[in-house]
């Protein structure tokens, strides 16, 4: 079954408003991250700030009226915020592996390279650790893991 993503890219005092909305449209999960590439730093304990240009993205099931669900959106906000409405149709697959595709075997250093499934390079010194990432640690491209194996 596929997905249907609804996207919105609003100012951070909108941003509220229009999470609600979504999950009042039964969204399935609602996203809020950066739409303008503002880093935010460690925020205070209890603060929670936000983006001040935010993308709100509404993850939808596939048999959701697009139709219905954009008129339901610009009706109920003015058209400055709801114009930059974007919907868009997710094909369903197995997004915890998804990214995997793109992965390939990593030098780090001289010598050491980090390979997922059995995918080898083409250096006769090379020292491989054959290594099928995971979710939560095995790439090596977080900068923390990719120094310590430099």
């Amino acid at each position: 079954m596929p997905w249907l993503q609804a996207h919105l890219i609003t100012g951070k005092e909108n941003a509220p408003l229009i999470e609600l909305l979504f999950d009042n449209l039964g969204a399935l999960s609602v996203t809020l991250g950066d739409a303008a590439d503002e880093p935010l730093l460690e925020p205070k304990p209890g603060e929670s700030p936000l983006w001040q240009q935010t993308r709100v993205t509404g993850l939808f099931s596939g048999d959701t009226d697009s139709d219905n669900l954009r008129t339901a959106i610009n009706q109920a906000l003015n058209d400055d915020v709801s114009q930059g409405l974007r919907l868009e149709t997710l094909k369903d697959q197995e997004w915890e592996r998804a990214w995997l595709d793109a992965f390939h075997p990593m030098r780090f250093g001289d010598r050491l390279w980090i390979c997922p499934n059995g995918q080898l390079p083409d250096d006769r010194e090379a020292i491989v650790v054959e290594l099928d990432p995971g979710l939560a640690f095995g790439t090596g491209t977080h900068p923390t893991t990719a120094l310590c194996l430099k």
